[in-house]
């Protein structure tokens, strides 16, 4: 089977098709490609794309209640399936309905009837790409020193953890780090420490978020941050102090640091609550402000913990209301 390059991973391919034989017949011709999901109906292969996003998607355009044109549509309303290569199955042909598919996003056909030789180079050529594309997104959006996400990548996945709780009504935690005294510690030991002194709380962070769906990245400079989707106050607590502990476990010696004889780190933890979101809210959407508001709460709690002390978690809880202006919040 085709592995992502560098991650041994097998590719996962998606099949919507509301007859089971054409899902069968494909099935068969591409089983040693990757890992096949089938699926007999538009909504049904919307929830297993959003479930567990494929590599490749190859969709039937005329199936019984919601069609491949209208699947399509919603399949690229979707953020994480919005660059998903699409291949559609289809037994008309002509400019204008090649087109419409193209426009729709779509990047090849598949006729019908099948020709399997066909069929699987056209299938081999889209999964490559898909992994050129994937290694180029992973290059551009990893701190190339700690090898953490690096600051536009946080910038992309909060509003896209925003927009999927302004759905779901989950609450959605972030969490500011400061490695605390950290201008000492490369005054104390020199640079070329200082980076392996990141690249060390930046393992250590990313080890005690341990879930799937957590993501850490580095902020700047001496600073991380982590997004926890889903996370209620309570389990973005334990995550924060078991990143304090695991951080300070690491005892790294900091002589230059009036806190602690060891490397140590402040967090803010700033804890969103949805549960009162409504659909006009929904169809507003993410704005800059929102997200800045977001990390504004995060950061105050860091600058609590600094003052109390460093070496240490504060935390903050705020409506989603209050962020999007409606309590008059600034």
């Amino acid at each position: 089977m085709l592995s992502r390059p560098g991650e041994g991973v097998v590719p996962n391919i998606l099949i919507i098709d509301d007859d089971p034989l054409m899902i069968e017949v494909l099935a068969s011709m591409l089983e040693d490609m990757g890992k096949i999901t089938g699926a007999s109906t538009g909504e049904e292969g919307l929830r297993l794309a959003t479930a567990e996003p494929p590599d490749l998607i190859l969709l039937d355009v005329e199936m019984s209640g919601m069609d491949g044109f209208e699947t399509i549509a919603a399949l690229r309303a979707n953020f994480a399936l919005h660059d998903t290569p699409l291949i559609f199955v289809t037994a008309h042909s002509g400019t204008d309905f090649e087109t419409r598919g193209l426009n729709a996003g779509a990047v090849d056909f598949i006729a019908k009837p099948f020709h399997p030789p066909i069929i699987r180079a056209r299938v081999q050529t889209h999964l490559t790409l898909k992994q050129q594309a994937d290694e180029l997104r992973r290059l551009a959006n990893v701190d190339g020193m700690t090898q953490v996400a690096n600051r536009r990548a946080f910038d992309v996945a909060l509003g896209q953890e925003w927009r999927r709780s302004l759905r779901t009504g989950q609450p959605l935690s972030l969490a500011l780090i400061d490695v605390d005294h950290f201008k000492k510690y490369n005054d104390r030991y020199g640079h070329i420490a200082g980076d392996d002194c990141l690249r060390a709380v930046a393992r250590s962070i990313k080890g005690a978020a341990k879930r799937s769906v957590d993501l850490v990245a580095r902020y700047g400079g001496e600073e991380f941050t982590i997004i926890l989707p889903g996370a209620a106050a309570e389990a973005a607590g334990i995550i924060g102090q078991r990143t304090l502990n695991s951080v300070s476990g690491l005892q790294l010696p900091h002589e230059a640091s009036p806190t602690a004889p060891v490397v140590t780190i402040s967090l803010g933890m700033a804890t969103i609550d949805f549960d009162q979101i409504v659909p006009s809210h929904i169809e507003g959407g993410t704005s800059t402000k929102h997200l800045e508001r977001i990390t504004a709460v995060a950061d105050g709690a860091l600058y609590q913990a600094k003052s109390a002390g460093r070496n240490r978690m504060m935390s903050a809880s705020r409506s989603a209301l209050d962020l999007m202006g409606e309590s008059g919040a600034p």
